[in-house]
């Protein structure tokens, strides 16, 4: 049932078995595998069922590093930042998980076979099931058409699944509410993880209302789930028994914050002929009930002999050039750069035939714009902490300070040369690379709200916060879920992989109570 904290009696005590801090994709996961189970769940939302302007400013703060946007990329709702999400689902691939001896404080305490079983069931609840990822005859067959087979070696084929997207909390609210024996609170923010004497175990959360009442939430375990800049936060500001905060006795609480860098406009691809390009390239196919996408990753062999990090590379149709049109590009010298270069490969469309309708004499030629996700090696200096102004409720705001290195820069360069390389070699297209060699960053880089890595994962409490069960080390009853926990980022959106850990995690307290 939903119980706003507001309507409370000031200084209420409220009590369960488990307490979920956190009411997006991993905290409501890890509460629907509770459901109807013979346990008091309290899954505590710091907003309402609608988004509002009061709440959603608790998400203001400063960003020192790269700029960044951290209101804007998160949602502090029901449901979380699924609310916006777009619904791009893959897995992490095999070579993320690995420790390379290339990229500093890389691999996962598991391999993704620990999870795949975790994947298969987190497919269904973002709901692209059945979902597959890699396998270019299953999509041959789906499609009735031959897909690329790729020349250079240096590229290999992944699939992107696209779910409704999921808005979890719309999705599963009425099976939460209708459990029993789940409590949502909403209006309720989490201000302190109290813990007992020598932060061995926590005994409560104090909790207050942005109209001034406060409550508290007694459990026997508590997982903490407000995404990846709010995990390390409240962490952080949990600090009455460990000065440092909580977790964070070798001062990891807030490093190694990534995201994945997004260069616009870096580079665009001009073909005389889109349909040398099957359709699955160039734009999102029904299939199975969802939507799915074939796009672009380096082969993990070359990964590894270049010692590069990861990436994914898609592309679509931005605009056509016709003899007669306009030009569909808003800037003149990257259009006349397409028109002179499919002027020259005119005679390959005569030999191919023109699309329907009109004749080699009509059109030039398609443009196809790029997105490119890119892989950022954990960066300890790349980091969440507190800054000295505060929010409505008094506590301090977040800082962020997001760092890239020339490692991360090199490694986009590469790939994008790669993928220019394989058009080449494919004789279907150009591609012009927009991003220079010159060891700078590009003045405009973006993230996807991709918010990873700063409660990291590792056996070893003086390199992760949380161990592979995604229990804070040295304490006995806290548990950190979401995209903080992630070692290494990949280039996958975080969504799927968060899901499938939040399930794994259901399962490792499951057995808790038992």
């Amino acid at each position: 049932m939903f119980v706003d904290a507001r309507t409370l009696d000031d200084n209420s005590t409220l009590t369960a078995d488990l307490a979920i801090v956190g009411a997006g994709p991993a905290g409501i996961t890890v509460a629907r595998a509770f459901a109807g189970r013979n346990l008091r769940v309290a899954l505590i939302e710091s907003g309402a069922l609608e988004a509002t302007a009061e709440t959603q400013a608790l998400y203001e703060g400063e960003s020192v590093g790269i700029d960044y946007p951290l209101a804007a990329t998160r949602l502090r709702y029901f449901g979380g930042s699924s609310n916006h999400w777009g619904g791009f689902c893959r897995p992490l691939d095999v070579i993320d998980f690995e420790a390379r001896d290339w990229v500093p404080h890389s691999g996962w305490p598991f391999g993704r076979d620990e999870l795949m079983l975790y994947y298969a069931t987190a497919d269904g609840l973002v709901e692209v099931a059945p979902a597959n990822y890699e396998d270019s005859t299953y999509w041959q067959r789906k499609t009735g058409k031959a897909l690329l087979q790729l020349a250079t070696g240096r590229m290999v084929l992944g699939f992107v699944h696209y779910g409704p997207p999921t808005h979890f909390g719309t999705r599963y609210q009425d099976e939460l509410v209708g459990a029993g024996n789940i409590q949502i609170l909403l209006n309720a923010n989490v201000v302190n993880i109290a813990a007992g004497p020598n932060a061995r175990t926590v005994t409560h959360l104090d909790v207050r209302t942005l109209t001034g009442k406060k409550h508290r939430v007694r459990a026997q375990q508590f997982v903490l789930a407000t995404g990846g800049l709010e995990n390390p936060r409240l962490l952080l500001l949990s600090n009455d028994v460990m000065p440092m905060g909580l977790g964070n006795q070798h001062d990891l609480v807030g490093r190694f914050f990534m995201e994945h860098p997004h260069l616009p406009g870096f580079g665009e691809i001009v073909m005389v002929d889109e349909k040398r390009l099957p359709q699955i390239f160039r734009e999102n196919i029904p299939a199975d009930g969802h939507y799915v996408n074939a796009a672009f990753k380096p082969a993990a062999e070359f990964m590894r002999r270049e010692r590069l990090l990861n990436a994914t590379l898609q592309v679509g149709v931005a605009g056509h050039y016709r003899r007669q049109d306009s030009v569909p590009h808003p800037d003149a010298d990257k259009a006349a750069a397409h028109a002179d270069m499919l002027r020259a490969a005119r005679p390959f469309l005569v030999e191919a035939g023109a699309p329907a309708g009109e004749t080699a004499e009509q059109r030039l030629g398609v443009w196809l714009g790029l997105g490119c996700a890119c892989e950022q090696v954990p960066n300890p200096d790349s980091r969440v902490t507190l800054a000295d102004t505060r929010d409505a409720l008094g506590l301090r705001r977040i800082r962020l300070d997001w760092r890239l290195t020339e490692q991360d820069r090199r490694s986009v360069v590469r790939h994008m040369r790669s993928l220019a390389l394989e058009f080449g070699a494919l004789g279907i297209g150009r591609m012009l690379v927009d991003i220079e060699d010159d060891g700078q960053w590009p003045e405009q880089v973006i993230g996807g709200s991709h918010h990873m890595g700063t409660t990291r994962m590792h056996d070893d409490p003086k390199q992760g916060v949380v161990d592979r069960n995604c229990k804070v080390h040295d304490i006995d009853n806290l548990y950190v879920a979401g995209s903080s926990v992630f070692p290494t980022c990949g280039t996958a959106n975080p969504t799927l992989t968060l899901v499938a850990l939040a399930v794994r995690l259901a399962e490792h307290l499951q057995e808790k109570f038992r």
